[in-house]
């Protein structure tokens, strides 16, 4: 017997990830029977510190979930208002009009939230129905069971060395095993990319991608504050370089949530995701709005936007996948946390349905129907489109004949049937000599920020003797190929200043991995032109530290 035995507790069900989805599926599972043991594991320092999110709300999830909401006091206290939609110029923008969009983009009814305080208060309903919520509880390693099923988790594994030895103070965490384990991990979790490998879920479905998106929150001059209001702008600065846009939300106090997403497809290895979001800032109306408020909060975080065709199998034996590990993004909406939500909940009740028949650790086909089938299969099934038109035909086709589907999509049918993405964003990337590199305009620290100021605003911290959790396949690849045929793309894709090539003292080329900063957003593991970069979880509590993004 080794002298670092695991202990292992027993649970009905066992959930990865205080998010949306397995708040839910922990909510709905104590609901059907309150005798269930259900836990949720959360590799944030508490619930919601590694939440973020736009975030507008469509409360359809939580109608579903608990009716009552509103009495019980969930924090959705700003519904929307007004709905702007401009295309902008550099010097200027146009505004377009809400009336020939299909009504599936009307945010009537909405709410402009902090997805971690939606997350805080879920908990707290979890935790009163005797839901077992951990925070600080990264979950490292799958557990199979004798036939190949996954039976749990290991999590809590603390103090290793650097070099990944058990240091002075280890632990070597528990496992937990359920009759099923969910998958709530968020974009591109590293637990769920094993089970989608393991399985082969994603086979015969499209490659998924994704958009990086950035997100500052500003106290503004409170003449210029607008409560309830929505505005997304597409266009300037990115131009033909990439697909995305922004978004800006007026909450309460005085409050704006600006944010920016860039589609990870871009070609041109130049691209430089972080500093386009803080040009974005300098355009007149966007400057005007900002100028004399400050910054207060700073975060990332990678988004899911493959949509219906990109969806994997969801379900393997004993485990499903919830929510963004998935990827259940409305695209053109930039919604999905009421799909993430409603996923839990229909994980919960097929897993009741098949603990009650006395069954476990198989598939529960009957959630994989029902997201399919149901109202989230229904939701991301219209605008199944849109994203695919925009990838290969740009912004102006993606509105015009994307905005067509749609309509066509809520009558019933499509003249374009379901478009393919083609290639996978790390296999989008071209090669620098292909392309102009970009001048990008040196941060003023009024309205724009460079890098590593902007990452202390997202009070991210990790451990620095634990080993990095930003693991290479292959230690020369970044400067053997990335560096001379991509440019060395990770020192401009990462929106923490991650990773960096310097000069050693030979006048060589070395790639440095400041593992400190990473704020967990996955853009790294997703987008690397090599694959070489595997995104795992550090030692749990570590990580950025959202207030109320």
């Amino acid at each position: 017997m080794s002298e670092h035995t695991r202990e292992a507790m027993e649970y009905d069900v066992v959930i990865v990830g205080a998010g949306p989805a397995g708040l839910s599926a922990a909510i709905r599972l104590k609901q059907l029977d309150a005798e269930l043991d259900v836990v949720v594991l959360e590799k944030g320092s508490e619930v919601g510190a590694h939440i973020l999110s736009g975030a507008v709300l469509d409360p359809c999830g939580l109608d579903a979930l608990i009716p009552d909401w509103k009495e019980k006091g969930a924090p959705l206290n700003v519904p929307v208002k007004d709905d702007n939609f401009y295309v902008l110029g550099e010097a200027g923008q146009i505004r377009i009009p809400n009336w020939p969009m299909p009504p599936l983009m009307n945010n009537h009814g909405n709410y402009i939230v902090s997805m971690g305080n939606v997350c805080r208060w879920m908990a707290e309903q979890a935790e009163e129905l005797g839901v077992e919520i951990f925070p600080g509880m990264a979950c490292s390693e799958i557990v199979y069971g004798d036939d190949g099923e996954v039976k749990g988790v290991v999590a809590g594994e603390f103090g290793k060395n650097a070099d990944g030895t058990p240091g002075p103070g280890y632990e070597p965490g528990m496992e937990l095993h359920g009759k099923y384990v969910f998958l709530g991990e968020g974009v591109r979790g590293s637990l769920a990319k094993e089970v989608i490998a393991k399985y082969d879920l994603s086979n015969g479905k499209e490659p998924q991608k994704f958009g990086l998106g950035m997100k500052e929150i500003w106290e503004i001059d409170p003449d210029k504050h607008r409560e309830g209001s929505v505005t997304h702008t597409m266009g300037w600065p990115l131009g033909s370089n990439a697909g995305g846009g922004s978004f800006i939300y007026h909450l309460d106090n005085n409050q704006v949530y600006v944010g920016f997403v860039v589609h990870l497809n871009y070609e041109n290895p130049h691209l430089y995701p972080y500093m386009e979001f803080q040009r974005f800032k300098h355009h007149p109306m966007v400057a005007e709005l900002l100028k004399g408020g400050k910054r207060v909060a700073y975060g990332a975080r990678a988004i899911s936007e493959g949509g219906y065709q990109s969806m994997p199998k969801m379900v393997a034996p004993g485990v499903a996948l919830l929510g963004c590990s998935v990827g259940m993004v409305n695209v053109p909406r930039i919604k999905g946390n009421h799909n993430a939500m409603l996923s839990g909940k229909a994980a919960a009740e097929a897993a009741y349905a098949a603990i009650q028949d006395g069954r476990a650790s198989d598939e529960l086909s009957s959630y994989e129907t029902e997201v399919r089938d149901g109202a989230i299969g229904t939701d991301l099934k219209k605008v199944r489109n849109v994203k695919p038109l925009w990838s290969k035909r740009g912004l102006v086709a993606s509105l015009t004949v994307g905005g067509f589907d749609m309509w066509t999509n809520t009558l019933g049918f499509s003249l374009l049937g379901t478009l393919g993405h083609g290639k996978s964003d790390a296999e989008a990337t071209g090669e620098a000599k292909n392309f102009k590199p970009i001048d990008y305009p040196k941060p003023d620290g009024k309205l724009s920020f460079d890098r590593l100021t902007n990452v202390s605003f997202a009070a991210t911290n990790h451990e620095e003797s634990q080993p990095a959790h930003l693991k290479l396949k292959d230690a020369s690849i970044p400067v053997s190929v990335n560096l001379p045929k991509f440019a060395g793309p990770s020192a401009r894709y990462c929106p923490a200043g991650v990773y960096e090539f310097v000069k050693d003292e030979n006048g060589s080329d070395k790639f440095v991995i400041n593992f400190q900063n990473c704020v967990h957003c996955k853009t790294c593991d997703i987008k690397d032109p090599s694959q070489n970069i595997n995104w795992t979880v550090p030692q749990g509590g570590d990580g950025p530290n959202y207030p109320n993004m």
